[in-house]
């Protein structure tokens, strides 16, 4: 089970991240990629608030991305294949394009550059016609 943070130190940690960050946890468009993820991979209606809550897990860097779908499946109760269908993409539509930003946030200090870019999970989209 995931730590459970107050408050306070959500707001906290926040208030550190990137620019672009920021407006991804609170953006409409986020909200509705969210939407139309759990829409499309049948998720029942109820748990949306939880995937949401996952997806801003990761954007607040409490979560690594490669680790989201496991995420959706431990915390959120999903079936492995619903939790693949989602996490691809909310990888593609909303973790990709602040993918850089995620980088940073997850950065060490002290990293030499080749660490620098290690895999957080965030792959490139395959354009589909979806």
């Amino acid at each position: 089970m995931q730590k459970q943070y107050a408050r306070e130190e959500l707001w906290k940690l926040y208030d550190k991240l990137p620019q672009e960050l920021k407006e991804a946890v609170f953006s409409n468009e986020t909200a509705e990629h969210n939407w139309s993820a759990c829409e499309r991979n049948q998720v029942p209606e109820e748990k949306v608030p939880q995937v949401a809550s996952q997806v801003g897990n990761v954007l607040m860097g409490l979560t690594l991305p490669k680790d989201f779908q496991s995420a959706l499946q431990k915390e959120v109760g999903l079936k492995p294949a619903i939790a693949q269908g989602i996490a691809q993409e909310i990888n593609r539509f909303i973790f990709y394009p602040v993918k850089a930003q995620l980088e940073q946030i997850h950065r060490v200090p002290g990293e030499t550059p080749q660490q620098e870019g290690k895999d957080l999970g965030v792959p490139t989209p395959r354009h589909s016609d979806r």
